[in-house]
């Protein structure tokens, strides 16, 4: 049996490709947690984050030395 895919989640995707290619890594993890509301996005494993900005949106930046290793997106189901 073939497996199908939504159209809606392929258009979801589609419309990402510019906003992911423009991710300072060329590889990274992305998990939700649905009950915690928050999206992790890896650009490194593990990240072993030393350093955490949060900036006024609710977004955390999280580093290791100077660099990005992760962003954290509290609230995410409420973003557009």
């Amino acid at each position: 049996m073939e497996a199908t895919l939504d159209p809606t989640i392929i258009q979801s995707v589609t419309r990402a490709i510019p906003l992911l290619l423009t991710f300072p890594a060329q590889h990274f993890w992305v998990d939700y947690d649905v009950d915690a509301d928050a999206l992790y996005i890896s650009f490194q494993r593990p990240q072993q984050a030393t350093e955490t900005e949060t900036t006024d949106e609710g977004i955390l930046l999280r580093y290791r030395g100077k660099e990005l290793v992760g962003i954290t997106i509290l609230d995410a189901s409420t973003r557009h």
